[in-house]
């Protein structure tokens, strides 16, 4: 985090005045938002792969220049892990369709030509996007191949069909992911495959206007991959007329842009819709099951309920007939955890829809709990309540190998890597931190119940510099990830405060 405060920096010239992370749902990547003293701001960004992040600068730049909307990069670290992009603000086209994926899939006009006017935009960005595109510079391959089909089919089976307890047969199923790879294979591809094009990764700029971002992972590779991902988004529960619309509004843009064989496409689609449909469950299994992140876990019975419809098609889905047993038995035994497995109901009467809105808006103005948490130094003593409520908890880290002793660490804090690898390497910070996590948790889960808003945990060592630091980030990362709740992070010593906003 230092390292990307620096480059801020370095390309703006001053200090920013508020730093704020941004959640990154399913990514392990790390978004911050750097506001100035003028109100101006710019994201950060922290990413884990040099050769991911030189993909993101490549593609901006060229679909910049084709007059898609896309984030501008700024600057970059020398080390190429970090890196400074254009702001597109907070609303994305998820949150300004809340309402509807609330109401269990009615989506008033306002809302559906919101997804009208972003499908239009994907033709360009596939077919226009890939004119003069270097392939060779996407990542982490350039194309979506046999290869790229197996390592997402292994994913669902080995992420989410093994834990589920499904028993198959390891060889034949095996077999029949071969036949479903070549298939959806498609070597003559010429367009750009967004791979993640979802509503989470469009926002919405002042005029509704949608622009894109999180391509890093695209590729070469088939339209229809992209249309799925978007119209069959498990989460948002469209109708099957809403999706209808919003194939056809597909292939009329595309017409555009190219020749369409609409019959083929039709076909292909559910292929590929059933392709995505596992994948997003390896996804959500992983990042639920195991990583225990409460919004993939919630979306895993309406993703289970686009299965079992696809499999009720019958005929119109021509895949492999043990694919098609091993999936049927998956959808069945999990049956009676799919609660929102029922049909999308028909646009309400006005008047109860009205109500639902209320109801919907009263839910979201309740009380949240906001969760204060602190890194400091003994030497400057213990951060002020300034909720008026009192009371939270005070951990002493000293108790802990100090990295500040040692000199290639003085200057570093806990957010920096080498610190981070010498308090994990030793051990004495994990082990501390699983007994706070206990007590943590269960505090929050009684504070949430009863109602109550205010919350506070500080950690305090010698120069409140590397012990300190590393837990109290450690501790808001680990609470948001579990809760979805409101954390303000401040590291009083760095005059550091990060943001975590309530999902």
């Amino acid at each position: 985090m230092q390292q990307l405060i620096q480059l801020y920096n370095s390309y703006v010239g001053g200090e920013p005045k508020d730093v704020a992370m941004i959640n990154a749902a399913g990514s392990n990547r790390q978004y911050v938002r750097f506001t100035d003293k003028d109100g101006h701001s710019l994201i950060g960004v922290i990413g884990t792969s040099c050769e991911e992040n030189d993909a993101f600068v490549y593609l901006s730049e060229h679909f910049r220049s084709k007059g898609i909307r896309v984030p501008e990069v700024f600057a970059v670290s020398r080390d190429r892990l970090r890196y400074l992009q254009e702001d597109f603000g907070t609303r994305s086209l998820f949150d300004a369709i809340r309402n509807g994926r609330e109401l269990g899939g009615i989506y008033d006009e306002e809302e559906k030509e919101l997804l009208l006017k972003t499908i239009k935009e994907l033709p360009k960005i596939q077919v226009a996007g890939a004119e003069g595109l270097d392939f060779s510079r996407c990542y982490p391959q350039q194309e979506m191949d046999g290869t790229n089909v197996s390592f997402d089919l292994n994913y669902f089976k080995y992420c989410f069909l093994k834990p589920s307890g499904i028993d198959f047969h390891e060889l034949r199923l095996e077999e029949a992911f071969r036949e479903f790879s070549h298939q959806l294979s498609d070597s003559s591809a010429t367009t750009f495959l967004y791979r993640d094009f979802q509503a989470r990764n469009v926002m919405l700029l002042g005029d509704n206007t949608p622009a894109f971002i999180d391509f890093q992972g695209g590729r070469r590779g088939p339209l229809e991959y992209d249309v799925a991902s978007f119209a069959w988004q498990a989460s948002a529960c469209y109708s099957d007329a809403l999706r209808q619309e919003l194939v056809d509004t597909y292939i009329a843009a595309l017409r555009n842009y190219a020749d369409v064989d609409e019959g083929m496409f039709r076909k292909r689609l559910r292929l590929f819709v059933l392709f995505r449909n596992l994948q997003v469950l390896g996804a959500y299994g992983y990042r639920g099951y195991f990583e225990r992140k409460q919004h993939f876990i919630n979306s895993i019975a309406p993703a289970l309920a686009n299965l079992r419809k696809l499999l009720e098609d019958g005929n119109e889905l021509n895949i492999p007939s043990y694919l098609r047993e091993v999936l049927a038995l998956l959808a069945d035994s999990k049956k009676e955890e799919c609660k929102s497995d029922k049909q999308i109901p028909e646009p309400a009467p006005a008047a109860l829809k009205d109500a639902g809105k209320v109801e919907t808006t009263a839910r979201k103005e309740a009380p949240r709990l906001h969760v204060r948490i602190f890194s400091f130094s003994f030497k400057r003593g213990i951060p002020e309540d300034e909720s008026g409520n009192g009371g939270g908890y005070v951990f002493d880290c000293r108790s802990t190998h100090n990295p500040g002793r040692y000199e290639p660490y003085k200057n570093l804090t806990g957010l920096d890597e080498p610190v981070i690898r010498f308090l994990e390497d030793d051990g004495e910070i994990i082990t501390f931190l699983k007994s706070v996590y206990r007590l943590a948790d269960s505090h929050v889960e009684r504070y949430i119940q009863r109602g109550f808003t205010d919350l506070m945990f500080s950690f305090g060592c010698t120069g409140g510099q590397h012990r300190s630091v590393y837990s109290a980030q450690h501790l808001a990362e680990h609470l948001h990830a579990k809760y979805g709740i409101r954390i303000t992070l401040i590291h009083r010593e760095q005059k550091i405060t990060q943001t975590f906003l309530p999902e």
